[in-house]
Order: structure tokens, then C-alpha cells, then sequence
């Protein structure tokens, strides 16, 4: 059978041409649709599955770190009875074993944080410090005393600073300059969190090597 040569139009052309174009586009698209539902199913498939076994990992770490505080509370309380240590501002709490190849410390985050009288003490010493700007030797010793009283991310000021500042104040002999520190000090209302549980070996160069406890751990 002799085949029949279909000829086109140069417009005709120009449409059959776009047709082809539209259709592979639309199978491109319908491709990358169903390639993004495969992944959506991969996630749920997945995320189902690790959530339950990451929710019974939580809860056993959980437990046993409520075990190892409960069975520290006897140790702690003896600690305190033996050596007169009892303080009740000691946030943590280190044992090592006989041998040094084991160490344990159980204590509390804390968060810095302060009364609204803070601002009260830092204005006075401000103040004070202020008036000392007269030569390059006192102006150094203010914009030291003004690091210390600067505020961290979070708008609060480091407590670890404010005993940097109080030794200043002591070097200083001022007594409105130590009120103001006093102020401040007495303004220290730090907010205690969560526990943590921090365990320790030695590894065989001596040094200490830190049990991974937490998922970003390794």
C-alpha cells in the first residue's frame, strides 16, 4: 500500500508542534505529581514508624534518669551531713569512684533572672561609676563596669558578672558603689529548670569521656 504524504501548513506546523510541547509538559507535570506523592507516603511511612520508637526510647531515659536521681537523694543528703556542706545554692554534684575510672555529676540548669529592684542597683552604680570618667585610667575602669552590666541576648544580666563586679566594688572601697552591687545582688532570683544527669569514663589516654545521654550526642 502506497503511504499517503500529509502535508501541513507552515501554521499548521506551528500547532502541531505546541501540541506536542502542552502534552510533555503536562506528562512532566504529572510525573513530578506523582514522584512528590511517592515522597509524602516515604515521610508518613517513616515518621509513623520512628515516632513510637523514639516516644518508648523517651520515656525509658526518662526513667532511668528519675531512678539515678532517686537513688543519688540518700548520697546527696549524706554528703551534706558529713562534709557540712549543706547549701542550698549548689545547683550540682559531683561523685567519682575510688579508682578515678567513673564519674557521675547530678544537678540543675538554672536560668539567670533578677527582681525589678535590679534596676535600681544599676542605676546607682551607674551613677557612681559615671562620675569617675576623668582620665583615660578611670574611663577604662567605666566601660569595664558598664561589660559587666551589659544584658545578654535574652535582656539579662550574667550573674557571673555581677561577682566581677562586686570585687571591683570591694577594690573600689565606695560604699554607695558596693550598695549598689548589694542591690543588685539581693535583686538575683534565678529561675531553676529540668535536671541533667552528666556521666563520665575515662578512655585510655586518661582523660575524661562523656557518655552520649541525648540525641545530639554522639
Amino acid at each position: 500500500m502506497e503511504k499517503v504524504k500529509v502535508e501541513m501548513t507552515a501554521e499548521e506546523q506551528a500547532q502541531f508542534a505546541k501540541f506536542k510541547a502542552d502534552e510533555a509538559k503536562k506528562a512532566a507535570a504529572a510525573k513530578a505529581k506523582a514522584e512528590r506523592e511517592v515522597y509524602k507516603q516515604m515521610v508518613d511511612d517513616e515518621v509513623s514508624a520512628a515516632i513510637p520508637i523514639l516516644q518508648e526510647l523517651s520515656g525509658d531515659i526518662k526513667t532511668v534518669k528519675q531512678k539515678v536521681i532517686d537513688n543519688f537523694k540518700a548520697i546527696i543528703a549524706a554528703k551534706a551531713e558529713l562534709f557540712k556542706t549543706k547549701n542550698p545554692e549548689q545547683r550540682s554534684h559531683t561523685f567519682t569512684t575510688s579508682d578515678g575510672s567513673m564519674r557521675l555529676t547530678i544537678g540543675q540548669y538554672t536560668t539567670d533572672g533578677y527582681r525589678d529592684t535590679v534596676e535600681d542597683g544599676i542605676a546607682i552604680v551607674k551613677d557612681f561609676i559615671s562620675s569617675l570618667a576623668k582620665d583615660t585610667d578611670t574611663q577604662a575602669l567605666v566601660n569595664m563596669v558598664f561589660r559587666l552590666l551589659a544584658r545578654d541576648a535574652q535582656g539579662t544580666l550574667k550573674a557571673s558578672r555581677i561577682v566581677q563586679l562586686r570585687k571591683i566594688a570591694e577594690d573600689n572601697g565606695n560604699e554607695r558603689f558596693l550598695e549598689g552591687v548589694r542591690i543588685i545582688e539581693e535583686s538575683y532570683q534565678p529561675t531553676v529548670s529540668k535536671q541533667f544527669i552528666r556521666a563520665e569514663v575515662r578512655n585510655d589516654n586518661g582523660a575524661w569521656k562523656q557518655i552520649p545521654l541525648g540525641m545530639t550526642e554522639s
